[in-house]
Order: C-alpha cells, then structure tokens, then sequence
C-alpha cells in the first residue's frame, strides 16, 4: 500500500505503508547513521515515541533474534527506510525483519529517498512528522500534526517494578536507576561480576541508599532530561554518597544536579560511527550514540565539573568528572550493541571507583 512521511513544515516523503491503512503514527523524525544493528536501535528505549530513519540504504538483511534485544519491547514511534530486505540469510535469524515489525506493531514506511530526507533534518533539525496511508483524509493528518509530542517518555521504558541480576562471589553492590536501560549495559556490568539491582526511574535517594549500593549507575533513556526534575532532585541528593556513573540521559541528568545546563541539539547523535576525543590521554575512540540533548559548556563554569571527552564532529560534551569525587559520565554508549566497543573499559574505571570507595 501507498504511503507517505508528511513533516511538520509540510515536506513530504513517499513509499510504501508496511502493515496497511491502520499503521499510521506520528512523532519526532530522526535518523540514524549505523550501517548494522536495526533491531537493537529498534529495540533501544531511548527512541522512544520516535520516528527513526535509517540511513544504510538495505535494512533486513540478517534478519532478526531475540538474543538482540535491548529491552522488553519495541518503543519505536515508526520506521522510515530505503529497501526493506524480503529474503535475509544469517545462521541467527529467527524471524524477518517484516515478521518482527508484524510482531512489535511498528509502522514502517519503505521505498524512501532516506538521503532526501536524513539531508531535510540535517538543514531544518528534528521536527514532528507523521506516516500515513496515501488516502488518509486531510483532517485526519492534521489532527495526528496537531497532537503535542509526548513529554517525560520516561515513565514509558522504566520498570515498574525493582528486580535483581545476580553475579558470582564478592560482587560488588550496583544499584541502576533505569530511564530507559538497554540489555548490553546490564550484561557489561554482570560481566564485570556486578549484583546489579534495577530500581524504577522515580526511585527516591533514600531507597536507593537503603539498597546499600557500592555504586550507583544512571542508565541511558528517553528524552529532555528536563522533563523528570523529580529525578534530577533525588539525584542530586546522591552526590557524595557513593560513586556514580552516567550514561547518555543519565550523563545529562547527573549534569543537571551539579548545576549544569542542558539543550536541544539541532539534528542530534545518532549512530555507531561517532568519533570521540579524551582530553586525558588524546586517543580518539568511534562510539555508538543517540541522543538529541547535550551539556551546555558555559553552564559548567565555577562547578567543581571537568570536561573529560568532546565529538569531533562538532565539539560538543562527550564525557564530564568530578574534581574530587568518584563521578563520572559519558553522552555516548561505551557498551554499543549496536556499535564498537572501544570504550568498554570505561566501565572498568567504574568498578576501580567502587573498590577504592570500599575500600577506604
């Protein structure tokens, strides 16, 4: 069936409307750079209520697994690609990526100028869009258009509930904050022989505390870290306590509670080829991002706050320390999936922090 991608300022994009009239959705139109991974970005709840485009020209290829998910389900608003693959081959593959689309419920729009469109973003910055059938009547589109896009999408992708991964013997103590937390920073934590404990987005400090935690990690999520002031209050209550690490919305919300400032990008990070400079050793490192917020520099001055990695694509925040204390965070995904896994060893920096705190 014939569809389309209509923009807030009215440019519109056609295909075809995988899953008929009724997959029709609308949200912010963004796009991502990565030439594998699509189920693991369409399975990252950062993207929630978003429409994403992919910009490598065949999607489908290899398939889809379950062993690939990032969370429960898929929070994806929509999917706009170029050729969407029919007849993958991978040793994997459990269902196509149409099956799995049939199965998440994710409108997808195919047959797309993906190129026309990711360069559309690139000079106007994300916008709202909508996807719809070629017969959509114009009062329909324009009621879809006139919906807000839906703030706080945290309280979508949290748990609801506080759960617990075991690890094996002298394990240290991690207690996560979940705004959106993908299964590979579960798996780099337990690798590195973490008890981790999952508390709700909205956990107050003192449960956290009472969890008797050796660390407390911020995890990657949705949306304007403004959005949940009630966390970044109940954060900043945490500073001192133990040693903390962020993570993409976690790295802007811990920014938030040390007096820092946040803002929106124009067109955001979003891919696994983002070259990233440390301005501690001077090595460049090509992570894995998404995100459509960063730190404001000039907010960071008088704060006991160093700026310890930039993108080198445009210079903005990567990374951040605390002067004295054991805090540090980062803007991209040092565990990938998708993506390089050049900064795995960041986490190793967390597990140094939380012995050193135990130890003194």
């Amino acid at each position: 069936m014939k569809g389309k991608l209509i923009l807030a300022d009215g440019t519109t994009f056609r295909g075809q409307l995988f899953g008929g009239s009724n997959a029709t959705t609308e949200g912010e139109v963004v796009f991502n750079t990565g030439m594998t991974g699509y189920q693991e970005i369409l399975t990252d709840p950062s993207y929630c209520r978003q429409i994403v485009t992919l910009t490598y020209p065949l999607i489908g290829n290899y398939g889809t697994a379950k062993q690939f998910n990032q969370s429960r389900k898929s929070f994806v608003g929509g999917l706009v690609i170029d050729e969407l693959c029919e007849k993958p081959s991978s040793s994997s593959m459990e269902k196509t990526l149409s099956e799995f689309l049939t199965a998440e419920k994710i409108p997808c729009l195919y047959d797309v100028d993906t190129r026309a469109l990711t360069r559309k973003i690139r000079s106007a910055g994300t916008m709202k869009g909508v996807i719809v059938s070629e017969y959509t009547s114009q009062n329909t589109i324009n009621e879809m258009m006139a919906l807000p896009i839906r703030q706080n999408v945290v309280e979508m992708v949290t748990t609801p509930v506080t759960y617990s991964l075991d690890a094996g013997k002298n394990a240290l103590n991690v207690v996560t904050m979940d705004f959106g937390i993908k299964k590979n920073i579960l798996d780099a934590l337990r690798k590195l022989n973490c008890r981790v404990t999952v508390v709700p987005a909205k956990t107050p400090a003192d449960a956290i505390l009472a969890l008797k935690p050796d660390g407390i990690f911020l995890s990657n999520g949705p949306g304007d870290p403004k959005d949940v002031p009630d966390v970044v209050a109940e954060v900043k209550k945490l500073i001192g306590k133990r040693p903390i690490f962020g993570i993409c919305l976690g790295h802007q919300i811990l920014a938030l509670a040390m007096g820092a400032n946040t803002y929106k990008l124009k067109f955001g990070h979003r891919g696994s080829n983002q070259p990233v400079k440390n301005l501690e050793t001077g090595k460049v490192a090509i992570t894995s991002q998404n995100h459509g917020y960063a730190i404001e520099e000039k907010s960071l001055k008088g704060l006991p706050v160093k700026v310890t990695h930039v993108s080198l694509n445009d210079g903005t925040i990567e990374g951040i320390r605390h002067t004295s204390l054991p805090i540090t965070s980062v803007q991209y995904h040092p565990e990938a999936a998708p993506g390089p896994n050049d900064s795995v060893r960041l986490f190793d920096e967390f597990i140094d922090n939380m012995r050193s705190a135990k130890e003194a």
